[in-house]
């Protein structure tokens, strides 16, 4: 059964939403775009436009893998909807693709 917090990405992706949350003890501010499973853990692809990071955030944004069993304090909220180039690439991050923002 999926967590919360799997609801709440699922919520934002189909509604285009940004998410707020503590991921690895930093605030992040990020749009999800892929969501499922990577070795059995509920995973998203998100591309993250703000907040802090363990290493530096590129001017604009950065894909990120985010296992969702370590997000806290997980918000929706109104804004941009923020991507990045190369979504069309094949990625690594989802073994088990639910839910892509693109299909």
């Amino acid at each position: 059964m999926p967590s919360a917090t799997y609801h709440l990405f699922r919520m934002a992706i189909l509604n285009r939403k940004q998410i707020t949350c503590v991921y690895r003890e930093r605030c992040r501010e990020l749009c999800p775009h892929i969501l499922g499973y990577k070795d059995g853990e509920e995973t998203a692809l998100t591309y993250q436009f703000g907040g802090q990071s363990n290493t530096a955030l590129p001017p604009g944004g950065e894909w990120r893998c985010l296992s969702l069993g370590l997000v806290r304090d997980a918000r929706i909220r109104d804004g941009d909807w923020h991507t990045g180039q190369h979504h069309g690439q094949t990625q690594a991050c989802v073994d088990i693709v639910d839910l892509d923002v693109n299909r």
